[in-house]
């Protein structure tokens, strides 16, 4: 698998986050840091003293004139969200922006505007442009967290993009374009008036939100667009939306290229898409993509950028897009799309399923099984899978697609639901026998995004602990995170529902805490001898302790001790100190819940492969 990065052209900050540590991997896609389309930009760096990695998601905003930029580290994915915003806080300014010169000869005037022309949709193709009116055009503002000062959050940013009617009084969009937001507001094709909606389903995995308008004003004569087929090579596509270059609907024109499973930059996550070669530039995220006979084929939501290729873009498809509705209307909100958390490995080799006693050629090798999955019950490293639910799986990993195609076999786990039941064919020991797991969502050690935004914390005289994630990841740099910590966000599964590691982040000065003002991002392993589940468990073993020292054990084998009742008196004027409003988030002061018990042993070692496809650096291994 390769590692890619998304260059969010909607979103400054996003929370899509891939491996930029494996070697093997980096030199997998060239980087191209050219605008979207015809536009160029030059943007400063961020004015922290690092490159702001990611894992494996490095974001440009580019091509939005007074707008701010937020680069990356050069491991940059050619990968970038298709949307227009204006500045954010904290990021660093774009410096000038001009339309891409296409010289002063008559000549190459005459060519641009023929190769514009071709780019153009006849209306009849597409019976009447009543469709277009369905389009409407997205006014955001966002207000994300600050990671590294979690009590509080950046300056707000705003940003423009596309969506339209489904029906039921609802629109659909990408997740991204509605990211941490604190104000959606929409507004039709022809007209000045904006109407406020409402998030009331987001996505991330699969980039989809649902969106609603209360007002009966804003749905008067409007006709929803009907979800359509997924659509076959070659077919002609078309991409509407409000992209930059001006005010009004904007329609490009290509044709299917590819379909197969592809890696969503902003959910860090592998489900089906479809290659398109009709310009998608920043702005059109969220927009429809038409077939000729006027049916939505899919949500324009990324593109692949490179200095070695032009004009991919990429649609989320009506199959992912209906399972996103289904699993809303099923369950009054977004569950997500299920894993089998196996690590498998590909039999092409003959030596290797003769070993095996695979007799024909079949089948993969599961190497790993995530403690967290229902898998871990049934499955063993060294059995070989060699079907799901009775369809055969090839010894690439591939299944049969369509009528002469084959398909990633990962692509037959999320055409299921959260709690559906698989039967899995394997080979175990020789022996052929079925098993059955139940799917569920992947369970992440450090999560690629936060639930409800804002991240937990909790100060203890001074010292300000946080769960890692990659967003935070990300605001620190890689430097200050530290090798060995990265390398256990990197390589370690969480082990139960609910694992969290947490860091020391920073400590903020004081006299209670001479001595340790200098530690920052290091990973507490025990308080009083007591190994720490996640941040929730470590405030409750705070509270209930009675000792007069606290003390935390970090790794690296390193020790802070407090004095208890002076950590306790000075806590209030820390606070006051450094404005602090609360010394813990909201949701430490719920009641502590143990599902594990006091005894259960959770000491984590480093795993032996990466816990992401997007990290492996070995084509013939894939997580499932």
């Amino acid at each position: 698998m390769a590692v890619t990065v998304a260059s969010c052209c909607f979103s400054v900050f996003t929370s899509t986050v891939k491996s930029r540590y494996s070697i093997a991997s980096q030199n997998r896609f060239a980087t191209s840091h050219r605008s979207i389309g015809s536009i160029s930009s030059k943007s400063t760096n961020h004015n922290r003293t690092c490159s702001n990695p990611k894992r494996g998601s490095n974001r440009e905003n580019e091509g939005v004139p007074s707008k701010k930029t937020l680069r990356r580290s050069k491991d940059e994915r050619p990968c970038s969200y298709a949307d227009g915003n204006s500045g954010k806080g904290n990021v660093g300014r774009l410096q000038s922006t001009a339309f891409k010169s296409f010289g002063t000869q008559r000549k190459d005037n005459k060519e641009f505007l023929i190769d514009m022309k071709e780019q153009q949709v006849e209306p009849g193709n597409l019976q009447g442009a009543d469709f277009l009116n369905a389009v409407v055009k997205v006014y955001c503002t966002h207000t994300a967290p600050d990671y590294s000062l979690p009590w509080q959050k950046q300056r707000q940013y705003t940003s423009t993009g596309s969506a339209f009617m489904i029906g039921d009084g609802k629109l659909l969009t990408n997740a991204h374009c509605v990211q941490h937001d604190t104000q959606v507001k929409v507004k039709r094709r022809g007209d000045d008036t904006k109407y406020v909606a409402k998030v009331l389903a987001r996505g991330v995995d699969c980039d989809i939100a649902l969106l609603s308008v209360e007002s009966k004003e804003f749905w008067e004569g409007a006709e929803p667009l009907n979800l359509g087929h997924l659509p076959r090579l070659q077919e002609a596509v078309t991409v509407v939306g409000y992209p930059l270059g001006g005010d009004t609907i904007s329609v490009t024109k290509g044709v299917v290229s590819r379909i197969e499973v592809t890696s969503y930059a902003h959910g860090s996550s592998d489900l089906l898409g479809i290659q398109i070669d009709a310009a998608i530039n920043p702005g059109n995220s969220g927009g429809p993509a038409f077939n000729d006979q006027g049916e939505c084929i899919g949500v324009a939501f990324q593109v692949y950028r490179s200095e070695e290729a032009e004009n991919i873009g990429y649609v989320i498809p009506t199959t992912v897009v209906s399972h996103f509705l289904n699993d809303f209307e099923r369950n009054g909100k977004y569950t997500g799309f299920p894993c089998l958390g196996v690590l498998l490995q590909k039999l092409e080799n003959p030596a290797l399923r003769a070993c095996l006693k695979v007799q024909s050629n079949e089948g993969v090798l599961v190497r790993r099984i995530e403690p967290t999955s229902d898998a871990n019950s049934v499955l063993k490293e060294g059995d070989v899978i060699v079907s799901f639910d009775d369809v055969p799986i090839g010894c690439e990993g591939t299944v049969p697609f369509r009528s002469n195609e084959r398909i990633a076999f990962r692509y037959l786990i999320s055409q299921k639901f959260a709690g559906d039941v698989a039967e899995l064919g394997i080979i175990r020991a020789g022996k052929f026998m079925k098993v059955q797991a139940v799917l569920n969502p992947r369970v992440h050690l450090v999560p690629y995004h936060i639930d409800g935004d804002q991240p937990s914390y909790l100060i203890i005289a001074g010292l300000v602990f946080t769960p890692l994630s990659e967003p935070l990841i990300d605001e620190e740099c890689e430097d200050s995170i530290g090798l060995k910590l990265l390398a256990k966000a990197r390589y370690s599964s969480a082990r139960f529902k609910g694992e969290q590691m947490v860091v020391l982040s920073q400590v903020l000065a004081n006299e209670v805490n001479i001595g340790y003002e200098d530690m920052s991002n290091q990973q507490v392993l025990k308080f009083n001898g007591t190994r720490i589940k996640n941040i929730h468990h470590l405030a409750h073993l705070v509270d209930s302790c009675k000792d007069k020292y606290l003390v935390f054990e970090f790794e690296e084998n390193y020790v802070a001790v407090l004095e208890r009742e002076a950590s306790t008196a000075a806590s209030s004027s820390i606070l006051k100190g450094y404005g602090i409003p609360s010394e813990r988030s909201s949701d430490l002061t719920e009641p502590y819940v143990d599902s594990l018990g006091d005894n259960q042993a959770i000491d984590q070692d480093f795993g032996d492969s990466p816990v992401s496809n997007l990290e492996i650096g070995i084509d013939a291994l894939l997580w499932a």
